[in-house]
């Protein structure tokens, strides 16, 4: 039965290494594109900060409900809780870069101690959701080839570091929301 399970992540390893790098990559290669600057009659997206914030909100929450539930021994309803905060953060992803790429960047307008409050949260947040991409989709994949243990263990890793992302990327929009034009 091992046997099954690893062929099953060795299937999937690949694909983990190529969006682990990939994603990242395109972000920042997105982020720097602004189509109004290359001459694209766009709209800017300026509706985006507060829904994808929301998102990033309504993540925290299912990943806290998801954790009470296998911990209940709900195990069905944590499977579908984990895709439906999977499925939430790669809509983050698509509106946050959509809005980069059609919105000028927003500089933050604190001063004192709380600018660099602001930044500790951003540059944490920033890290960290480059980091939990890879742990995101080994602890998917381990679910996914049955092997739970090993899921548990990386689990414990993947949950705390996603949940801080999502968190933070609440506090870094309701710090930074005074400042949008």
């Amino acid at each position: 039965m091992s046997e099954v399970k690893n062929s099953v992540e060795q299937k999937y390893n690949k694909w983990i290494i190529t969006l682990s790098i990939a994603i990242p990559l395109v972000v920042a290669l997105l982020f720097g594109v602004n189509l109004r600057k290359l001459g694209y009659d766009v709209e800017p997206l300026s509706f985006l900060p507060p829904i994808y914030a929301t998102i990033n909100g309504i993540t925290a929450i299912v990943l806290i409900i998801a954790v009470w539930a296998i911990k209940g021994g709900k195990r069905k309803l944590h499977e579908n809780l984990m895709k439906f905060a999977i499925t939430l953060s790669v809509l983050f992803l698509g509106m946050y870069v959509a809005y980069h790429m059609t919105s000028d960047s927003t500089k933050f307008g604190g001063e004192g101690a709380i600018k660099y409050v602001y930044y500790f949260i951003l540059i944490t947040h920033i890290l960290l959701s480059i980091i939990i991409i890879p742990f995101v989709l080994i602890t998917y994949v381990r679910a996914l080839a049955l092997s739970f243990e090993r899921h548990k263990k990386i689990a414990r890793i993947t949950y705390p570091m996603w949940l801080y992302v999502a968190v933070t990327g609440v506090i870094v929009y309701l710090m930074i929301s005074p400042y949008y034009v």
